[in-house]
């Protein structure tokens, strides 16, 4: 995670900024508005050009830094990658090198899952079992075991590529038998391993904690996406380090005051308002589609030099 920006008493109003290659990111955005009901969002789908995860590496980096551009044009204060193959991919090279801080769910993940406090996890009687469960290319880039293993290098990670889960998540079937079926098929050996913590590697898997959960049992604790990037805000929001909106305001009728929610994509499919409302457990959302093309430009301009840059060379 970048360093975010310095200090502030007074109120930062600008949005927080949430991103991902699809809607699947929206369940991130949709627990920062329960968490942080003040603050403004601004949420980012790059829909026509989904999944990322078969991408080149080059080339999610390249879209990963046209929609940062255009996040940071709507003025937002922080930028959440609500996306695995960005986090895994991209992000490392992207950390650090805006005004903007970033912050990425694999990292966030891995952080919730250790957890902080390195002399409880000194006294742990037995090394940590952690399973991640991903899509294929989450899984193959080993990014969440080098992120678990730089915080807590005696534990073990399990993996496991899921691909059958997402198509199910956006068929509805998050509480289907054949949904049951294929948990049971790709996780039994996971829990036979005994892993005490589990990660859900894609920011579609939240809409499908209550079955993982049953099939797992209370003694295994689940991390998602969601929680993970709402815990690393918390944070920032408590130290100071971010600054938040306005505390106390209300609304005309009394209510407290929600901040404002902006909503993009660059593409629409059939199912379109079905899988926003299953994501963000709402259906009359005002969603604006934008071209990919309006991502590319912000890029342009955000590289291009500046006036004084092109008479000095």
């Amino acid at each position: 995670m970048s360093d975010v920006s310095s200090s502030s008493t007074s109120a930062d109003r600008r949005a927080i900024g949430i991103f991902d290659s699809g809607l699947g990111g929206m369940t991130v955005a949709r627990a920062v508005r329960r968490a942080f009901p003040a603050e403004p969002i601004c949420y980012l789908g790059d829909t026509a050009r989904v999944p990322y995860g078969t991408k080149s590496p080059a080339t999610v980096r390249r879209y990963a830094r046209e929609i940062v551009a255009f996040l940071r044009e709507q003025s937002v204060k922080i930028i959440v990658a609500a996306c695995n193959t960005v986090s895994a991919a991209a992000l490392p090279d992207l950390d650090g090198a805006y005004d903007v801080p970033l912050i990425g769910v694999v990292e966030m993940g891995a952080e919730a899952a250790v957890g902080p406090d390195e002399k409880t996890r000194a006294e742990s009687p037995k090394p940590r079992r952690i399973g991640v469960i991903g899509t294929e290319t989450t899984i193959a880039s080993g990014a969440y075991v080098r992120a678990i293993q730089r915080r807590a290098p005696e534990a073990e990670v399990i993996q496991k590529a899921c691909p059958l889960l997402v198509p199910l998540i956006e068929e509805g079937w998050n509480r289907h038998r054949v949904t049951n079926l294929v948990i049971e098929e790709y996780l039994a050996p996971m829990r036979n391993e005994g892993i005490d913590t589990l990660i859900l590697g894609c920011t579609h898997y939240p809409l499908i904690r209550p079955a993982l959960g049953e099939f797992f049992g209370r003694e295994v604790r689940l991390v998602d996406s969601a929680e993970a990037i709402v815990q690393a805000l918390r944070a920032a929001f408590d130290s100071g380090t971010l600054g938040r909106a306005a505390a106390g305001a209300v609304s005309p009728a009394g209510e407290p005051a929600r901040g404002e929610a902006r909503y993009f994509v660059t593409d629409r499919s059939n199912r379109f308002r079905e899988l926003v409302a299953a994501f963000m457990g709402e259906s009359d959302l005002t969603v604006e589609q934008i071209s990919s093309d309006v991502l590319t430009e912000a890029l342009t301009r955000a590289e291009r030099p500046s006036t004084d840059d092109a008479r000095s060379s």
